[in-house]
């Protein structure tokens, strides 16, 4: 059990939101940089993906970009493996872009849980960066 003074496990709450929000995957996440001071100030993750019997779905693997921007967080989360699907661009609202033109495009049919996944993670990740910016 985690003590008041720790510092929240940021890849425990990540994966514990994406197995939430797109289900019925299960989800481990990798850092791409561990080596970062403060995590959430630019953060690039990937979110790998399983079926129930834990059977790597490399075709739903997702990346993360999570960027600071005074008290607020913003994020983007794009599919690892389809490089002309959209990306989605997660501040106060959600921006779905083209991957290939950086164009503002229609949200794929999908693209649903996504939307849910980047909302679930700014309200989990905004109080720390809250708390970091003194």
């Amino acid at each position: 059990m985690q003590s008041a003074d720790e510092e929240p496990d940021v890849t425990a709450l990540i994966a514990t939101a994406a197995d939430v929000c797109l289900k019925p995957w299960r989800h481990a996440v990798v850092m791409e940089d561990p080596a970062s001071e403060n995590p959430l100030d630019d953060l690039a993750l990937k979110i790998e993906c399983r079926d129930g019997d834990g059977v790597r779905l490399p075709e739903h693997d997702l990346e993360l970009e999570i960027f600071r921007s005074g008290a607020q967080i913003n994020l983007t989360l794009c599919w690892s493996e389809d490089a002309d699907r959209p990306l989605l661009w997660h501040g106060q609202h959600p921006v779905w872009m083209s991957a290939l033109t950086g164009e503002r495009c229609a949200a794929p049919e999908d693209g649903g849980g996504l939307e849910s996944l980047a909302r679930r993670l700014r309200a989990l990740l905004l109080p720390t960066v809250v708390d970091q910016s003194g």
